[in-house]
């Protein structure tokens, strides 16, 4: 992760990225180094407690398999962690091993505490984080093995989740015959995000397309006609909402892109970010809501440290918001890092509500801290 650079910020604003990146290196990383990692099953813990302890293991998800690979994968040649690579290997074998269906193709859900399989639907949002690890680890270690992982999770998503209209089923069942699930908003943008990684590593004519597809399916079947929010179900589902934390996800990946700011969808997102703003990012704490109905009430005021991670990394592609970037920055620090990690969530009145730390977490934060080191250093 590179360091804070640049002199054309305040110091101030420098010294508070230099310190959470410090946090984030010398506090939570080792977390999934030592008593987050369950060495028998070369698996991360779903959750540590605030005292470091396991939670007792209920199951263990190829997802957050994925997301501790691209962590460690990104920490490769780093040399304060030296056992980035072997971590990173191990968790990319045990992703094989405990998740790969090998007779019906694919990747399972989740196993049980025992490391049967446990869960065994396919899943789009697995299968997403799938792709983007694995292209960001091969761009580090360039081995045939991850291509070759990488080449097969994309050849699943196409041939079996493509609903033939540029989305995804967002699951299916284990022998990829229909739940009914549809298109749902969140698989759908981290698989944007996994397209953009492979492309990021690679030339790739058929993945840029689908990424260019699936631009256009979001924005005909997913954005919301008067203030241009990405919804969480198609249009015209029944009950359906909309996340601030899912509006400043997608500005980033849209803005951060050549290829995607030139589609509609970048439109549709760039005006949907100051209704987002308004009303989903409390003007005092600078907290990120839950969720919002699509005219804007509140339906679940939770304060999530993925959210705020989210707003403050797509700050840093907005105009003159430097003194945004600072105050998202602090509210990040004071509001959700402690000395012995993070909270997950506060509730609506700003109360810890949840004090575990999952293993899925670090990955918010390693994107949004990315994103920071290149807004101080560009």
């Amino acid at each position: 992760m590179p360091d804070v650079a640049s002199s054309d910020f305040p110091l101030e604003l420098t010294a508070q990225f230099a310190a959470v990146q410090q946090h984030f290196r010398q506090v939570i990383v080792p977390l999934w180094q030592g008593p987050g990692w369950n060495a028998e099953l070369a698996l991360p813990y779903e959750a540590l407690s605030p005292a470091h302890q396991p939670l007792p293991p209920q199951r263990y998800r190829a997802m957050a398999c994925a997301r501790q690979l691209y962590l460690f994968a990104s920490l490769i040649d780093d040399p304060a962690f030296p056992g980035a690579a072997e971590r990173a290997a191990e968790l990319f074998r045990s992703l094989h091993q405990h998740f790969h269906d090998a007779e019906h193709g694919g990747w399972f859900y989740s196993i049980g505490p025992d490391g049967a399989p446990l869960d065994q639907r396919k899943d789009l949002y697995t299968h997403a984080f799938i792709i983007f690890a694995c292209a960001h680890y091969w761009a580090k270690v360039r081995e045939p093995l991850v291509a070759s992982a990488l080449n097969g999770a994309l050849e699943v998503v196409a041939d079996r989740f493509s609903d033939g209209n540029g989305l995804y089923e967002a699951s299916l069942e284990r022998n990829w015959s229909s739940l009914g699930s549809g298109p749902l908003q969140n698989p759908l943008m981290h698989l944007a995000e996994a397209f953009l990684a492979t492309l990021s590593v690679r030339d790739d004519a058929p993945v840029q397309a689908a990424l260019l597809a699936l631009a256009e399916g979001m924005q005909q079947r997913f954005i919301e006609p008067v203030h241009n929010v990405m919804l969480e179900k198609p249009l015209g589902a029944v009950d359906n909402w909309f996340e601030p934390g899912h509006q400043f996800e997608w500005f980033f990946l849209l803005e951060s892109s050549p290829l995607l700011r030139q589609t509609p969808l970048h439109g549709s997102l760039e005006r949907a970010f100051g209704f987002a703003e308004q009303v989903g990012v409390d003007p005092q704490s600078g907290a990120v809501c839950g969720m919002l109905a699509a005219d804007g009430s509140l339906r679940d005021g939770t304060q999530r440290i993925w959210a705020q991670a989210e707003y403050l990394r797509a700050l840093t592609l907005r105009p003159n918001s430097q003194a945004q970037v600072q105050r998202q920055l602090l509210a990040l620090q004071q509001r959700f890092l402690h000395a012995g990690g993070w909270y997950e969530c506060r509730d609506g009145a700003g109360k810890v509500s949840r004090e575990d730390m999952p293993s899925t977490t670090p990955y918010h934060l390693a994107t949004c801290y990315s994103g920071l080191a290149q807004y101080f250093n560009n």
